[in-house]
């Protein structure tokens, strides 16, 4: 195997196990890692046989990665079998994924967040004004971070990002 290969399968094989880390199927994370150092559309059998996995692991992991955004259908003249590439814009495919993520857990905990403190709003015990504080210092934390998260998925390219990290570093 040369040294072009050998990178590729160990950049496959780390993105997948970062994906576990993350709570991204392990198989979904290698299919999106295949799909973005292959320099040619893959199908759902190249697949199958560049990763070993079965079809259902295939197909489920390819619709995970289209409902994400970050992989399309490719047409392949002369072919009946679907075709598959990966969004190489790092900057598209990272920011879609964060999006998801933040709508998937963020937003329900904001949710969750501000009806506790609604519920607890007139309790006028002790234990009740302090669990109301806590519950309102964790909210208004949260809303800030999706605040500033919404910003940054609405910045040209993740701008904002960058000019956030310049300032840190």
């Amino acid at each position: 195997m040369n040294a072009v290969k050998q990178s590729k399968q160990k950049f496959i094989d780390t993105w997948g196990a970062l994906g576990s880390d993350w709570g991204i199927n392990k198989s979904v994370a290698q299919v999106q890692a295949l799909l973005l150092v292959s320099d040619t559309a893959l199908s759902t059998d190249d697949i199958m046989e560049a990763l070993k996995i079965s079809r259902g692991n295939a197909n489920m992991s390819l619709r995970q990665l289209m409902d994400y955004g970050i992989i399309y259908k490719k047409v392949v003249a002369g072919e009946r079998k679907e075709f598959f590439v990966a969004e190489k814009d790092v900057w598209k495919w990272a920011m879609r994924i964060a999006m998801m993520r933040k709508q998937k857990e963020i937003n329900p905990v904001l949710a969750i967040l501000k009806d506790l403190k609604n519920d607890t709003r007139g309790d006028k015990t002790a234990e009740g004004k302090e669990f109301n504080k806590m519950v309102g210092e964790i909210q208004s934390f949260t809303d800030q971070i999706s605040t500033m998260a919404d910003k940054v998925f609405e910045s040209n390219r993740g701008e904002l990002l960058l000019k956030l990290l310049k300032v840190i570093m």
